[in-house]
């Protein structure tokens, strides 16, 4: 009932679904990677404490880590003022970027 009931708060219909969802390292806060969350991604990721995001390219849900290895490892989760961003603090095992990088965010614009 708890996990349903803060799941409740985020505000999916606003955003057509998919909530755009940072995760940051919980020690350091250094900003690891945006993805999104559906519904079901967030209940997933509530219940085993690993993040679950919704793929839009492939239509599907994915749990970060399960074929590399490089989970994140959920510390905490907030929402934004307006209940349509989710911030999750995790312990990250490896590489957060698909590229290998330790984050997506290793390039300068």
């Amino acid at each position: 009932m708890e996990i349903c009931k803060r799941v409740e708060q985020v505000d999916f219909e606003k955003m057509n679904g998919l909530i755009p969802t940072i995760v940051q390292d919980y020690k350091t806060k250094e900003v690891l990677m945006l993805a999104y969350m559906s519904k079901e991604s967030l209940n997933k990721t509530l219940e085993d404490n690993t993040t679950w995001f919704y793929s839009r390219s492939r239509d599907e849900l994915w749990n970060k880590g399960a074929t590399s290895g490089h989970f994140q490892h959920v510390k905490e989760i907030k929402i934004d003022c307006d209940n349509d961003t989710i911030l999750i603090f995790a312990e990250q095992v490896g590489a957060a970027c698909h590229t290998g990088n330790r984050t997506c965010f290793y390039r300068d614009l």
